[in-house]
């Protein structure tokens, strides 16, 4: 036989009459790549060396053993070109697809439409002109920021946007959207959570919140010092933030159960008209410590085993529920040492 067909693939000729030199084109999806095969004398596949365009040296370049491999076990030329086609399609679907060039007229209708939001929302653009950060403030003055990544389809393609908010972020779009009404959506989102960050923002101010150290605005827990080593971690809906959040106690038993118990007692005088903290402090019939009262220092009680506060920024969070005792320590530490005196018994 003078040719060699893969398939569908355009015939690969052989170039002189002993057939030891091959040349012609391998397709793999729609796209032609020339190649050359070189076979020995005594015509075997197994030492034939391959010479590609730089377009399919370049594909498979990560590729190479699995090549020689495939060429080092082909009983034939043939079965060898089946095998470079299965591993050629491999490359071509696993390579990234170049970006499309963006519209000439995209980047004026982008400018038109900042200037109707205004240059005064806008907090950064980077020089392709695919990612914005928009700032937006809520009623309460507090500041917050919408990243947004235009995708290549722009504006027909909805965008990729971001933000440090609790909730996702799910907006409206048409190929007719533009960025002040996007911008606009997420100024209604804002108000919706005002109660939530309200809430929060009181936490904060008035009570020695030990987790977490640096909130974010997505954050919904808050771990509150009581006294005593105790503290409690509130969870707080953002949908209803004035409801009787989800509430854990911690500390030593001797401390915490007659917290408990005036939580489970006194949830029904819970009264959402009136704050979250106001409401905490009624149920469990005490007065948080706040900066007013109290030093941080005197609440952020070091671990007993490795004296430290932050550990991998992690708090003290089991207790000894010893009256006598009542030290905190940090759970991967106590758990070390609990290791230590298992292996030692055993010893």
């Amino acid at each position: 036989m003078d040719s060699l067909l893969v398939k569908e693939n355009p015939l690969l000729l052989p170039m002189n009459k002993e057939r030891t030199v091959y040349d012609g084109f391998i397709t793999v999806q729609e796209q032609d790549f020339r190649m050359r095969i070189l076979l020995p004398p005594d015509r075997q596949i197994k030492q034939a060396k391959l010479h590609c365009c730089w377009q399919l040296k370049h594909l498979l370049a990560e590729y190479e053993p699995i090549v020689k491999q495939r060429l080092s076990q082909s009983s034939d030329l043939g079965s060898f070109l089946l095998e470079l086609k299965t591993v050629l399609e491999v490359c071509v679907q696993s390579r990234p697809s170049p970006l499309s060039i963006p519209r000439p007229q995209s980047y004026s209708e982008l400018i038109a439409e900042l200037e109707t939001l205004g240059w005064d929302k806008l907090m950064f653009i980077d020089s392709d002109f695919r990612t914005l950060r928009l700032k937006a403030e809520d009623s309460s003055g507090r500041e917050h920021v919408l990243t947004v990544k235009l995708k290549t389809k722009h504006p027909a393609e909805a965008p990729e946007c971001s933000a440090d908010v609790p909730v996702p972020l799910a907006f409206s779009w048409t190929p007719q959207t533009t960025l002040a009404q996007l911008h606009g959506q997420f100024l209604l989102l804002l108000e919706s959570l005002s109660d939530f960050w309200d809430v929060l923002d009181e936490i904060d101010q008035k009570t020695w919140v030990l987790e977490p150290e640096k909130p974010s605005r997505s954050d919904t827990m808050r771990r509150i010092a009581i006294g005593n080593n105790a503290s409690i971690k509130v969870e707080v809906d953002p949908k209803h933030p004035r409801m009787l959040p989800e509430c854990c106690l911690l500390g030593a038993e001797h401390v915490v159960t007659p917290l408990r118990n005036k939580l489970n007692a006194n949830m029904h005088l819970w009264n959402p008209e009136c704050g979250v903290l106001l409401n905490l402090g009624d149920v469990l019939e005490l007065q948080f410590p706040s900066p007013a009262t109290h030093e941080k220092s005197s609440l952020s009680v070091e671990c007993g085993i490795c004296y430290s506060y932050l550990l991998d920024s992690s708090i003290p969070d089991q207790v000894c529920n010893d009256p006598r005792c009542g030290q905190p320590f940090h759970q991967d530490c106590l758990y070390q040492v609990l290791q230590v005196l298992k292996y030692r018994r055993l010893d």
